[in-house]
């Protein structure tokens, strides 16, 4: 059997999704346990104070960094980033759910948009069902 980084799974062909399998959970460690840090009150304190010292003083790369200091939702996902600890720091933030799904739509859409779009019954899969799909037309 060949390497996990290398395996290829069929989800890994669906737009937009990032699993959160054995690959993506070691590469996401640390930035998930940045996010369940923030269940103690002084930690949250501590990073309000200075978001940077917080992080810095945290086995986070730059670019783990980087994206929580950002609030890249989609870029903490693409890094491994558990959407469950992820909602940590955006209610830390004072966002909900919605908020995030709209943020990781990819596109400029609305809170209010993306509510709408779930009630009326989610994205669209045309174009979404997977990448050989949108490269085949």
């Amino acid at each position: 059997m060949g390497s996990t980084k290398s395996m290829t799974r069929e989800y890994q062909d669906i737009p937009g999704t990032y699993v959160f399998d054995g690959v993506n959970h070691r590469r996401g460690y640390h930035i998930n346990m940045f996010a369940k840090s923030l269940d103690i009150a002084a930690n949250r304190d501590a990073f309000r104070a200075d978001p940077e010292a917080y992080l810095n003083a945290l086995p986070l790369n730059a670019e783990q960094r980087a994206v929580v200091l950002e609030r890249d939702w989609l870029g903490m996902l693409r890094l491994g980033g558990n959407i469950y600890y992820m909602f940590k720091l955006a209610i830390f933030d004072g966002l909900s759910m919605q908020h995030l799904g709209a943020a990781m739509s990819g596109t400029d859409m609305t809170v209010d948009q993306f509510r709408q779009m779930m009630l009326d019954g989610g994205r669209t899969i045309a174009g979404n069902r997977s990448k050989k799909e949108q490269c085949n037309g």
